[in-house]
């Protein structure tokens, strides 16, 4: 038996974007793929904004936080996506490396913030779909 895939989710403070992709490709995933989140510079809090709409989806955020990127989170992923990091994210050689171009969530209302996520949610059923698609293996 293979192992399931191994996604890396990387921002800058780890409590917005790379948050909202981890739970939702958690929750789609269902166990076919191991999801992480790092930053590289973590924040000290969620952002509340996509907390609320996370939750609206019915979604737990309960047990995350911002954590710091840990060189073991990075060796082990099969796939490093980063968002809005820029210089700040270090690479990898031999990772795949996918760059999402999203809108900083920081300091937007929810209202702001729910197209972020469905752009957030587009992607990584996307991905998902790619990563357990049958020749994936």
């Amino acid at each position: 038996m293979t192992r399931p895939p191994v996604v890396l989710f990387l921002c800058v403070h780890n409590a917005g974007r790379s948050l909202a992709a981890k739970v939702l490709l958690d929750h789609y995933a269902a166990g076919r793929v191991e999801v992480r989140s790092a930053g590289s510079e973590p924040g000290e809090q969620l952002n509340p904004s996509v907390v609320a709409v996370l939750q609206e989806r019915g979604l737990d955020t309960a047990k995350e936080f911002p954590k710091p990127l840990a060189a073991a989170d990075a060796e082990e992923a099969d796939v490093v996506v980063t968002m809005g990091c820029g210089d700040t994210c270090p690479v990898y050689p031999g990772k795949r490396y996918l760059d999402w171009d999203l809108t900083d969530p920081a300091g937007r209302p929810v209202e702001e913030v729910r197209p972020i996520v469905d752009d957030i949610d587009r992607r990584v059923r996307a991905l998902l779909a790619e990563l357990t698609a049958p020749d994936a293996a």
